[in-house]
């Protein structure tokens, strides 16, 4: 039996907030296409359903010109006949008030007014998309909404969860090997004793219990673990509450084989405990410089 296919469609006024729209719904795990042409659309939901490789799909289609309307239309009646898919359509509106301020601020050009007034355009705009808005599953005016305010009513209607989708990278590097450029927290770890310096653990890594049982057993490390745990416990849940969807934490060491990388195994299971999602990437554990890597 095929798997319904769930099916958004972000449409609106130009200005509304669809950027907001489609980087919740990727947050909240949509395959998202931003500026999808409406005559595309059968053949990409036919792609799709081929492949099936996803549950649910979002689609910002936007009034780029007048013909425009009609496809859009179009587009939305041959989503509404597929008997496999659940469809809702999401529409965003502003006032022209409010729209021609951020149109303003930020010194864009209405698509409908390329050669006119800016409050033309957004008008014009009103008035091609009434009919498509009276359609719409779900309407939300942003006119007083903040960015962070509109993603949350939208995870509040699309999202099973009660509570925004939020995850911890855990990151272990060498500095040799250069710091993670989106690492939200860097960590240095190198005044811990280094297990290079024993023949026996320097071919190992920080994932054989030889080399994690000799940083843990380091009083240096069971001091630091415990000071830095306490701080990520307690901000953790403060990244959540402010909007992030995600938070990296990036531990180094010299090389990125030993002492970073049995810190972020310990972490990921302590994490996972608190009931945070975490992804785990020993970054650097099978680089080899040419030179000596003391890790």
């Amino acid at each position: 039996m095929t798997q319904q296919l769930k099916v958004v469609i972000i449409t609106g006024m130009s200005g509304a907030g669809k950027t907001v729209a489609i980087q919740s719904f990727e947050d909240m795990g949509y395959y998202c296409i931003d500026n999808m042409p409406p005559n595309l659309v059968p053949n990409f939901l036919e792609l799709i359903n081929e492949g099936q490789q996803t549950d649910k799909i979002a689609l910002v289609m936007d009034l780029r010109s007048e013909q425009f309307v009609d496809e859009i239309d179009g587009a939305i009646d041959y989503i509404e006949k597929q008997p496999t898919i659940d469809s809702q359509i999401l529409y965003l509106d502003t006032t022209v008030e409010e729209l021609v301020t951020r149109y303003k601020e930020s010194r864009r050009s209405h698509p409908l007014a390329s050669e006119g007034l800016t409050i033309d355009g957004i008008k014009k705009e009103k008035d091609l998309l009434a009919r498509i808005k009276t359609q719409a599953s779900v309407v939300v005016d942003t006119t007083e909404t903040t960015p962070r305010e509109l993603r949350k009513k939208l995870m509040k209607r699309f999202s099973k969860s009660d509570s925004e989708p939020f995850r911890v990278e855990l990151v272990s590097f060498g500095f040799k090997n250069g710091i993670p450029i989106d690492a939200d927290l860097v960590i240095d770890v190198r005044f811990l004793p280094n297990p290079f310096y024993d023949e026996n653990l320097r071919e190992l890594r920080g994932t054989d219990e030889a080399v994690y049982d000799f940083v843990m057993s380091q009083p240096a490390t069971e001091e630091f673990y415990k000071r830095f745990m306490n701080l990520i416990e307690y901000t953790l849940p403060g990244y959540r509450r402010e909007g992030k969807s995600s938070l990296t934490i990036a531990i180094g060491c010299t090389g990125g084989h030993h002492r970073s990388v049995a810190l972020v195994e310990r972490m990921n299971k302590q994490i996972e405990a608190l009931g945070y999602p975490v992804n785990l990437t020993h970054r650097d554990i099978n680089v080899i410089k040419e030179s000596k890597v003391r890790s």
